[in-house]
């Protein structure tokens, strides 16, 4: 079961802590508090995890290399926590992706009816940018506000592809 951290701060997920084992659950709720608590944490990381017993499983992208390590450092200092799988991908250093990321930050937070989203510290809506290629990832409150998410990504200048890969509020 994959925990998407974003998600879970800013709004309820299905994917909930309910499960048998009260370890799993006490490891679940202190992984995603500590990987939201990683100081270099910005909306253009994406961090998601599963815990299997006593192994967690790190997965998504960031800009640095340090958040990478961070975050397997943060994991392993956690009781009952035996084995850090840190799977991880540090995004390609790139001026290209860089602009872009600014650019499509003012276009997606600055537009009137999304620019609630940009309210809380942790955003829901996370902005991967890959060479060019760009992944939206995260919850909005409805249809109407993951399409135009998607549009206003597509729209930015320098933009090769997007995938849309928002989830409505659960």
């Amino acid at each position: 079961m994959i925990k998407y951290i974003f998600a879970i701060a800013v709004l309820t997920t299905t994917m909930a802590f309910a499960q048998n084992d009260p370890a799993t659950a006490r490891i679940n709720k202190e992984v995603r508090h500590e990987l939201v608590m990683l100081p270099y944490l910005d909306v253009f990381d994406n961090l998601a995890y599963r815990v299997d017993g006593n192994c967690v499983t790190l997965v998504g992208q960031v800009t640095r290399p340090t958040l990478k390590t961070d975050a397997e450092r943060v994991v392993k200092g956690i009781d009952g926590v035996d084995k850090v799988d840190n799977q991880i991908e540090v995004l390609p250093v790139s001026f290209h992706d860089d602009r872009l990321r600014r650019s499509l930050y003012r276009s997606i937070y600055g537009f009137t009816s999304l620019n609630r989203y940009a309210l809380p510290v942790i955003k829901p809506i996370r902005i991967i940018v890959k060479n060019g290629s760009v992944t939206l990832e995260g919850v909005v409150d409805n249809q109407a506000d993951k399409n135009i998410a998607y549009i206003r990504a597509n729209g930015v200048h320098g933009v090769f592809s997007v995938t849309n890969n928002l989830r409505v509020g659960e």
